[in-house]
């Protein structure tokens, strides 16, 4: 039966599978027409996933777009752990910067922060699929530090995250020809000085 299923091309793909192919499609239209090119319809359209599967897994077309630009970026966001929590924050501050300022993924995730201002939906899902993954990676990488002794104890390592990540977020929100390689290392320094 199990061979006769395969040879037919049907039976059901793992789940993990149609997932990243829905995450996938959204990704693609995210980063080619913004938050207002990924529906359930479009996603649909541009992967073998159904609408039907993809209102089971995600409650709106938002969550989704928000999911799949996590997943998208989290490779190039990545934050190694090479024991030297400054220069381990340094390069990984710059590899964001880079995908804002010069790549797709930067109005893409300038899209979604506007979209989530005016629409409940969109921020919740913001704040579930990117903003909370991406604070909790940031506050396991300085808790790290401070287990190393790099942080004072009594250190508060997500008021950490946002001294460095807010600052970063804000100038490349509202000024982004001043984020410069000079600005994003006096801010990891300064921030990593006061935790000291």
């Amino acid at each position: 039966m199990t061979a006769q299923l395969a040879r037919s091309g049907r039976g059901r793909r793992p789940a993990d599978e149609v997932r990243r192919d829905a995450l996938d499609a959204a990704a693609r239209l995210l980063l080619e027409q913004g938050v207002a090119g990924v529906t359930y319809d479009r996603v649909a359209a541009s992967s073998t996933v159904s609408r039907t599967t993809l209102y089971k897994w995600w409650p709106s077309a938002a969550a989704l777009a928000a999911e799949a630009f996590f997943t998208a970026s989290e490779p190039e966001l990545e934050l190694v752990d090479t024991g030297d929590v400054r220069a381990d924050l340094r390069a990984q501050l710059g590899a964001f910067a880079d995908l804002m300022l010069r790549s797709p993924a930067g109005p893409a995730l300038r899209g979604l922060i506007a979209a989530a201002q005016s629409d409940d939906a969109v921020l919740a899902a913001l704040q579930e699929h990117y903003v909370r993954p991406r604070r909790r990676i940031g506050g396991a990488a300085l808790e790290r530090a401070q287990q190393r002794g790099q942080l004072a104890a009594g250190v508060d390592v997500q008021v950490v995250v946002d001294q460095i990540w807010g600052a970063c977020y804000y100038r490349l929100l509202t000024e982004p020809d001043t984020v410069t390689t000079g600005y994003l290392d006096a801010l990891v320094s300064q921030a990593l000085r006061g935790a000291r």
